[in-house]
């Protein structure tokens, strides 16, 4: 049997309203929520005791899903690294239409370039930013 897709991508945060709201004004929509518990979750994720709320963001052509994920037992551990350039998860990429647009609307969550709106000759505007809890976010804008 071959492999299907890729389903989602997990983050566990702090605060779950945030994160989804930051990924909400990104553009993504809303794809369903759960609380989760019980021993099919001990069982799946190899702890004790899971008890988790779980909201599904979807990118607009439905198919890019991101699992937002706040553990209410046991608690969440700190994650390592958050430099670009550490071992493991880094960021998340999203194909914009216009990068100067969606900049402006993160303001309200702080979100600013690392550095700056940088061109790849003359095919992509790129960028990261940081969205809540440090999640490192890239923005690409096709430019032909």
């Amino acid at each position: 049997m071959a492999l299907q897709r890729m389903d989602n991508v997990g983050i566990v945060v702090e605060d779950l309203d945030k994160a989804v709201a930051f990924f909400l004004e990104l553009g993504m929509e809303r794809d369903g929520e759960a609380t989760v518990e019980g021993p099919w979750v001990d069982g799946c994720v190899g702890l004790e005791d899971v008890r988790c709320d779980i909201v599904m963001v979807r990118t607009p052509d439905g198919h890019s899903r991101l699992e937002l994920t706040k553990f209410h037992h046991p608690s969440a551990i700190p994650g390592g690294a958050s430099a670009p350039n550490a071992l493991g998860y880094r960021r998340i990429m999203f194909a914009v239409d216009d990068i100067d647009e969606v900049l402006g609307r993160l303001k309200g969550f702080g979100a600013e370039p690392l550095d700056e709106v940088v061109q790849y000759e003359d095919l992509y505007r790129l960028c990261y930013v940081r969205g809540p809890e440090g999640i490192l976010v890239g923005l690409a804008e096709q430019l032909r």
